[in-house]
């Protein structure tokens, strides 16, 4: 019976390992060919007024160095609607101070969310209401721009006649838990929603980064604001995707010098963000959300632990087999933490800490199976949202 057992554990990390060549290799060729912001070196001529809007919901700690960026910006005509969604912290506040003091920020107080809306879809659309710039552009309360940003965008933008332009952040961790965590997601990020695949009009993949994405208000409207996604859980990833199904040119470029996000705030924040992927998606079909936890399961931690199991056992042939197809696979995994690592400047000492770093995400994709059945809601930013006004494509998962 352990032969068996063995057998099959040793033809995962054979198949784990392949899994992970493919994987590293599309990472390596993603890094080396992204488009940057910044290809173009001269100024369009064509510079229309600029909506940036902004939703803002208890971000008294990060609102303040977002708006000290924006209001440098070189952009002759822009504006930006800072939209206070609900907040019980001093956002509101902060905002005004800002608008009191800057003609080119605008406080929008959101009405409340109205039943069937994700809090941050609402905001958004709150804002597209009082926005009077041809450009829309999106962003979150916790990024920084560098004072060209928006010119830099538009350029781009115009340069190559594009409907929607996303642009990829350098990606700031707080804490301990996010840092170990974040190279092993970003790994799935930058090869199904990489740069390469979104931006060949011969592949189906759309996407969004929240952080930022620009587009016209009438691409905006014709694909339906955000009210056509109003109950989607990644509401970036299914608008980017709705543009891209629409026939839109879209482009996705790297700014990692040009404006920084922060991902999860804490490790609270990011056990909630584990767990709210899985729920919904489990809701929707569980076949699908067991086979996506068993592949992760399989792709950033099972190798750790057969590893040390097989230098437990005794020596023979199918014991070697496992051994060395377990190094193998765990060292495939290592490879693509120290690469995105290094990519996402993070210390390398994180990169080391990926067997953990694995254990994490999956310890949080199990947790929110479990919690379905048991919960009829998914917490995020202080709001319960009820499960059946959630929805979620699962390929964006």
């Amino acid at each position: 019976m352990l032969e068996v057992l063995h057998g099959i554990l040793a033809g995962i990390m054979v198949m784990v390992t392949i899994a992970w060549l493919v994987l590293l290799r599309g990472i390596i060729r993603t890094f080396r060919l992204t488009p940057h912001i910044r290809m173009y070196s001269q100024s369009s001529q064509v510079r229309p007024k600029v909506s940036v809007i902004l939703p803002a919901r208890n971000e008294e700690k990060y609102i303040g160095r977002c708006l000290d960026s924006l209001v440098k910006q070189d952009y002759d005509e822009y504006e930006v609607i800072a939209v206070n969604d609900s907040s019980d912290d001093s956002t509101e506040s902060i905002i005004s101070d800002y608008a009191n003091k800057h003609t080119k920020i605008r406080l929008v107080n959101a009405r409340p969310k109205p039943e069937g809306w994700m809090g941050k879809n609402w905001a958004c659309m709150e804002g597209y209401d009082n926005a009077t710039g041809q450009i829309l552009l999106f962003t979150d309360s916790d990024t920084v721009f560098s004072p060209n940003m928006i010119s830099v965008a538009i350029d781009h933008l115009n340069a190559e006649s594009l409907d929607a332009l996303t642009a990829i952040p350098l990606i700031r961790t707080n804490e301990f838990w996010t840092r170990i965590t974040l190279p092993m997601i970003s790994t799935f990020l930058h090869t199904r929603f990489s740069a390469l695949n979104v931006n060949d009009p011969n592949k189906k993949t759309g996407y969004f980064f929240g952080s930022f994405f620009v587009m016209p208000k009438d691409v905006y409207e014709s694909v339906g604001t955000h009210k056509g996604v109003r109950q989607e859980i990644i509401e970036d990833g299914s608008l980017g995707r709705k543009v891209k199904d629409m026939g839109y040119n879209l482009k996705m470029v790297l700014a990692d010098d040009m404006f920084e996000a922060i991902w999860a705030r804490d490790g609270s924040t990011l056990w909630h963000a584990l767990k709210r992927l899985m729920i919904p998606l489990y809701l929707q079909c569980s076949k699908t959300a067991v086979g996506i936890f068993v592949a992760v399961l399989s792709l950033l931690f099972l190798p750790f632990p057969t590893l040390l199991y097989s230098v437990t056992l005794d020596s023979n042939i199918l014991s070697e087999v496992l051994w060395w197809s377990s190094l193998a696979a765990s060292f495939m995994i290592l490879c693509g933490a120290i690469i995105e690592s290094r990519v996402l400047k993070i210390n390398l000492y994180n990169a080391l800490a990926c067997p953990l770093g694995g254990a994490v995400i999956v310890a949080g994709f199990f947790a929110g199976i479990l919690s379905v059945g048991k919960q009829n809601s998914v917490s995020w930013r202080g709001r319960e949202y009820t499960l059946r006004h959630t929805s979620q494509n699962p390929m964006d998962v």
